[in-house]
Formats: structure tokens, sequence, C-alpha cells
């Protein structure tokens, strides 16, 4: 799959990993994937997260990219570490000039008016919104998709298994990002797949 919109549909919410330990990758991965989510963004956060990617991509079925890339530089490595999708938390000329010159599904971060008409005028109009509850939340959002009705978000940033229905209602959304599968320390697996399948079971507007 090389389409960000055909990603964005795989599942209502991307899993946001940071992780420290390359040996829970492939487990945090499979349960993730048992769970029925198979996009999965490591965010590059961690010294490890290249080599995360690299583990997590052994997986079947999981669908690996890179977060938190921020130049050039950043997206070089992490397609050298095979990610089959990018996401920045902004957008600037140089990472959307390469990312779009890699080939590559991108889904650069957007708070502003601003921020989506540098993306459209890049050729780009799937966008992660973020940070998305501190930039005003789904009130914000609806405001934006308003002017720019062929625009879709990916909103990221504070939201929960509570909150993410709200959000998936809105037709402008096409999928949440979010943090609260994966938490912090030594994962259990088996809580790990719940939340996924939880997740999975969202519906979207």
């Amino acid at each position: 799959m090389n389409d960000i919109d055909t990603l964005m549909q795989v599942a209502p919410v991307i899993p946001v990993l940071v992780i420290d330990d390359v040996a829970h990758a492939a487990p945090i991965a499979a349960a993730l994937v048992a769970g029925g989510l198979r996009m999965l963004e490591v965010t590059l956060r961690t010294p490890v997260a290249l080599d995360v990617m690299r583990e997590m991509a052994k997986v079947e079925g999981a669908i690996v990219g890179a977060g938190t890339v921020l130049n050039p530089r950043d997206l070089d490595a992490a397609l050298s570490a095979g990610a089959q999708f990018i996401v920045s938390p902004g957008l600037t000329e140089p990472l959307g000039r390469a990312a779009i010159a890699n080939g590559v599904p991108f889904l650069p971060g957007t708070a502003s008016a601003g921020d989506i008409m540098r993306g459209l005028d890049m050729g780009l109009d799937r966008f992660k919104f973020f940070p998305a509850e501190t930039s005003g939340g789904l009130p914000a959002l609806k405001a934006l998709a308003g002017p720019f009705g062929a625009v879709r978000f990916c909103p990221t940033g504070g939201i929960t298994l509570a909150t993410a229905p709200a959000w998936l209602a809105h037709p402008a959304v096409r999928c949440v990002g979010g943090s609260w599968l994966v938490p912090a320390g030594v994962p259990d697996l088996a809580a790990i797949t719940e939340h996924a399948r939880a997740a999975c079971g969202l519906r979207r507007g």
C-alpha cells in the first residue's frame, strides 16, 4: 500500500508507539495486530526507534511507519529502516518535498489554516491534526474542515478510547492516533491486545 488515504482507512486508530527496549518490539506489534490494529507508528523519540521498526516489520500483517520525523535526515533514516509510511508533527517545505520525492505515504502535522494551505500547495491533502486536544480540540477541527472540504485528517494528541468516537464521527476524520494502547513500562501483551480490539471496534462517521 503506497497511498496514505488507503492506509488511513486500515483501522480507526493508529497506535503511536514510544518504545525503549528492542526486545519488546515484536511482541507489542504482534499483540496489536492480533487485536486488529495493523498500522503501527513508531516514534523516533528513543535511541532504539529504528531498530524497533525493523523488528516490528518482521511481524506478519504489521504495516510499520515512522513518527516524529522532523527533517529529510530523519526521513532517510526511517526509509533505510524500512518505514512504510512517514508521520511528522509539523510541515516544512524541505521535509514535504523530500517525502514527495521519495514517493512514501506521508502524513504531516498541521494545526492551522496556514499549515493546511502550505500542504495543499505541495499537493498534499491528508494531514495529522496535532496536537489535537490542545490545538482547540474537535471544535477547531470542525472549523478548519469547513473551508478545506477535500482535506482529511488523523487527529493525534490527547485522544483516548473514550473521546475517540466523537472525533471519528466527523466526516473529515479518517482515523485517530492513540498513545493509550501501549502504556510505558513492561508491556502487558494481553492488555494491549484487548486495547487494540476495543480501538478496532470503534465506528467511523
